[in-house]
């Protein structure tokens, strides 16, 4: 790519920013491959989240909410990819406030119910194993995970 000035990419990094809610750290990285330096990557940083085009706080919330619901990821799941976004701590536990305990559940037990579906045994302790498996995968709390299989697959 070719390199840029900063006044062009000032122009790029606010239509990129407009596009969809972005990490601090995803827009300096876009910053640097176009060949900027640091001073110059720092400013409009700063230029950007005061005029309101970065707001971590308000893209952990977008995030967390929408991998919920459209990929229905539980939270440890959720709180990893934030975290390898460079999100911080505290915006982390502010985005995962998006997501209501009650649907959380619901979403947990029907992720579990059609998995169930799907599965070709009919040996109870390989059906929890297994489904316990995909649920953690899919980023939910272990005892949360089991207190679900067993309202589904009771002793």
């Amino acid at each position: 790519m070719k390199e840029v000035t900063p006044s062009e990419a000032r122009a790029k990094i606010r239509r990129y920013c407009a596009y969809q809610e972005r990490s601090h750290q995803e827009v300096r990285d876009k910053l640097y491959s176009y060949g900027l330096h640091r001073g110059d990557v720092e400013d409009i940083i700063v230029e950007l989240i005061s005029e309101g085009y970065l707001n971590e706080e308000r893209f952990a919330r977008t995030f967390a909410g929408g991998k919920f619901r459209m990929k229905r990821w539980g939270r440890i799941k959720i709180t990893h990819a934030l975290e390898a976004k460079g999100v911080s701590p505290n915006c982390i536990k502010i985005g995962l406030k998006e997501i209501d305990e009650e649907s959380y559940v619901e979403a947990l037990a029907h992720l579990l119910r059609e998995e169930l579906e799907s599965l070709e045994t009919d040996d109870v302790f390989v059906a929890r194993h297994q489904l316990s498996t995909y649920a953690v995968r899919k980023g939910y709390e272990p005892n949360l995970v089991w207190k679900e299989i067993k309202k589904l697959l009771p002793d």
